[in-house]
């Protein structure tokens, strides 16, 4: 009776919650009525952060991004805690697990993406429950059962040594559990690193009391009540009292593939990031594949939600696809990288240092004068300035040298002159260095301030020390024209 659609987004993470941000700024709420249903409880949190949680370093109220009651005073409405079971694409409606429907004029899936448990023997008791000990690393949920687990626990092993797989068993250091890690690949951060970057990595977290068991597949969980060990495709066995799965995820498609939607490893879209099999259908995040690609980051699935938050309001926007990046501390170690991790050619120039002391690895793929991929391990002073030239494609200097070091002895800090002020410094949330130096300008000048008015640093958090330097810089401006 409003004269407003009636708009249902199926699911409430990362991707689904920063559409309803987009949506709600863009006054969507004027065209919409808006239903949401979310199978946690609660509102949205930072997934990214979890590792924190899990580390202690951080408590479940830090990493909320927007709590229950944001939506209500948005005028949106959440149904938290209800998974929909059934799309009917005739009728237009949905039907959540409780028997609750909602009809729609626009449909939204956002149901993301779940845990990759690999085939293995003893998984499960004889009855069919899950086995204690065994725990997959996705929720906050899951952080408070590993770590309540892990206090009367003398050794672990988690099967990944992927970003999560690493992530996982920093967090059980800090417990004090003797920490194994288990990984198929013969390197480990395998999507991230070549072979010379993942042994550097490997020294690093042996060095820190991690023991590493490469190039191993589980065959089994053994014990009859609880987890005793793990056996290994080699015949090996390692024993241990819990074991956290951490190999990757699979998008949740169940929903699309069940009413006829079109699905491939993930539902297929279009530019305008609606599904290529109804009109009244769109997709965002992990379940959906755009162009053959489907994106695990959060900058490129906060990147989908601001376009289809335009093309819901009537914009232009259309989504091309993401460039890669992945800018993060992983046990301590700092890492950048992007694009292509080899070269896919003759003509591929590669730009390469390595400095095993200091766990210091570099490697740049140069490709018709262009940046196309880099790895920075253990210094990521450059980071700012090979992401812009990555992202922008812009030609690299003829002197290659300059690419990874700061000639002459100019301080680390040389790299934010290089920055114009479109340089991207926070890629998650797409925030150049103009938009901060006129936030500090503007008043907001610390830290919570400039994360509150920008969004910056409110993604995976590797930026924060640019944004404190960057504040740092543009205060002294700000006081000077207060003065005047």
């Amino acid at each position: 009776m409003s004269g407003r659609q009636r708009l249902v987004v199926v699911g409430n993470g990362m991707a689904g919650a920063r559409f309803l941000e987009e949506l709600v700024a863009r006054g969507g709420t004027d065209r919409y009525e808006v239903t949401i249903f979310g199978e946690e409880p609660g509102g949205c949190y930072n997934r990214i952060l979890l590792s924190e949680i899990l580390n202690g370093s951080r408590e479940a109220r830090d990493i909320w991004l927007n709590p229950a009651g944001w939506y209500a005073e948005n005028g949106l409405t959440l149904h938290a805690s209800e998974r929909v079971v059934e799309i009917d694409r005739r009728r237009r409606t949905v039907r959540s697990e409780t028997g609750r429907e909602a009809a729609y004029d626009c449909l939204v899936l956002a149901t993301g993406s779940r845990p990759f448990v690999p085939p293995m023997q003893g998984l499960r008791l004889e009855n069919g429950s899950e086995k204690p000990g065994v725990f997959v690393f996705r929720t906050l949920e899951d952080c408070r059962k590993i770590a309540g687990w892990a206090t009367k626990s003398r050794k672990a092993a988690v099967l990944g040594g992927g970003l999560l797989g690493l992530e996982a068993a920093r967090g059980l250091l800090e417990h004090g559990v003797e920490v194994h890690v288990v990984h198929q690949a013969g390197h480990l951060m395998n999507a991230q690193l070549d072979p010379e970057g993942g042994a550097l990595l490997r020294a690093r977290m042996e060095a820190m009391g991690i023991e590493l068991h490469l190039s191993r597949s589980t065959q089994a969980v053994l014990g009859a009540e609880s987890v005793t060990g793990l056996q290994f495709d080699t015949g090996e066995v390692l024993e241990c009292d819990m074991v956290v799965v951490a190999c990757g995820i699979r998008p949740n498609v169940e929903l699309a593939a069940a009413c006829g939607l079109e699905v491939d490893r993930a539902m297929r879209v279009d530019d305008r990031l609606c599904s290529q099999s109804d009109p009244q259908v769109y997709g965002i995040g992990e379940c959906v594949q755009h162009r053959g690609v489907t994106y695990g980051l959060v900058a490129p699935l906060w990147e989908q939600a601001a376009v289809l938050a335009d093309v819901l309001t009537g914009g232009e926007r259309r989504y091309w696809g993401s460039k890669t990046m992945t800018r993060l501390k992983v046990m301590g170690v700092e890492l950048s990288a992007m694009g292509v991790t080899a070269p896919e050619s003759d003509a591929d120039e590669v730009v390469q240092f390595i400095e095993p002391r200091r766990g210091i690895y570099k490697k740049l793929i140069v490709r018709d004068n262009r940046l196309v991929g880099a790895i920075l391990l253990g210094d990521a002073g450059r980071a700012p300035y090979l992401v812009q030239a990555f992202d922008r494609g812009t030609p690299v200097p003829e002197e290659r040298a300059a690419l990874l070091f700061d000639l002459g002895g100019a301080p680390r800090s040389h790299t934010l002159e290089e920055m114009t002020d479109s340089s991207i410094v926070c890629h998650c949330n797409q925030v150049c260095k103009g938009d901060i130096r006129e936030c500090v300008l503007g008043g907001g000048d610390t830290l919570p301030a400039l994360m509150r008015a920008t969004r910056a640093g409110t993604g995976c958090g590797s930026c924060k020390p640019l944004l404190r330097e960057l504040i740092s810089r543009s205060r002294p401006a700000r006081e000077l024209a207060s003065a005047g």
